[in-house]
């Protein structure tokens, strides 16, 4: 069941009610009998869990968020260009010592 906020305009009370969507929304505050309890906007608390989620998806900010990592193909195409134009294996940071020379 959905958890809503509600604030009375005449006492200032607000408090957390537990209701079934189907339920018709409370009028009357609790504190001080006023019909003037209403239902208040606020935002939607969930968390995504199992697998296929990380912590990183869908946050804002810079780094480590989905879609900002360089898939490893793109790094092997680079790295495989960079040894056709002339490059010693033992410049590369592997030393030579991987497959992709």
């Amino acid at each position: 069941m959905p958890i809503y906020g509600y604030r009375c305009s005449s006492c200032g009370l607000q408090k957390d009610v537990m209701q079934k969507i189907s339920d018709a929304p409370l009028t009357d505050c609790p504190a001080c009998g006023a019909s003037t309890f209403s239902k208040q906007l606020s935002a939607a608390g969930f968390q995504l869990k199992g697998s296929g989620w990380y912590v990183t998806d869908f946050k804002g900010g810079s780094g480590g968020s989905a879609g900002t990592t360089t898939p490893k193909a793109d790094t092997a195409a680079a790295s495989s260009s960079s040894s056709d134009s002339g490059t010693s294996a033992a410049s590369t940071p592997c030393g030579g010592s991987c497959a992709c020379h």
